[in-house]
Order: structure tokens, then C-alpha cells, then sequence
């Protein structure tokens, strides 16, 4: 069962999708140039829903690095990801995307 979240991607996505079509069915351009519209438009929607998600996870994995090193006793490495965990529930949890 996809998360909210990720249906309100799916949405935002299949609309960036839709109008582009759109607007390129009344262009005036060859067929190719309105095709790798359409691709730029879906490119772009996926940029941008998944922005938050990437730094989420780059942060994560900051942390995953850190505790890695074996520096921290495993008190402040729990600390650390909870803290990292509590601040990013969304990237932590997700499910599929539809």
C-alpha cells in the first residue's frame, strides 16, 4: 500500500506528464522536439518530488559514516540514529511509490 506521500508524488508526477503532453500537442515543432518535452517535463517532476528525499538520505548517510568509523560507544550511536531517524521518518519509511 503506498504511503500519502508518495501518492501525492505519483499525482504531481502523472500531472507534470499530462500537461506537457498538453502543451505539446498544440506545438509547432517536429515530433522529436515535443517528445523530448514531454521527457524534460517528466525529468523535472521527478526532480523535484524527490528532492527532499534525496537529502534526507544523504544525511543519513552521513551519519551511517560516522557510525561506521567505530568512534562512538553504542549508546551514542543509537542516540545519533534515533536523532538522524526522528528528524527524516518519511525517507526512513518509504514504500512503493504506486
Amino acid at each position: 500500500m503506498p504511503s500519502q506521500d508518495n501518492a501525492d508524488r505519483y499525482i504531481s508526477i502523472a500531472r507534470a506528464c499530462l500537461r506537457a503532453i498538453n502543451d505539446t500537442a498544440t506545438d509547432s515543432g517536429s515530433r522529436e522536439e515535443k517528445i523530448q518535452a514531454v521527457y524534460q517535463a517528466i525529468d523535472e517532476a521527478f526532480q523535484a518530488e524527490f528532492a527532499e528525499q534525496r537529502e534526507a538520505i544523504a544525511v543519513m548517510a552521513s551519519v551511517l559514516e560516522r557510525i561506521a568509523t567505530g568512534d562512538l560507544d553504542n549508546q551514542d550511536a543509537a542516540t545519533l540514529a534515533r536523532i538522524t531517524l526522528d528528524q527524516h521518518p518519511n525517507a526512513a519509511n518509504q514504500g512503493r511509490i504506486h
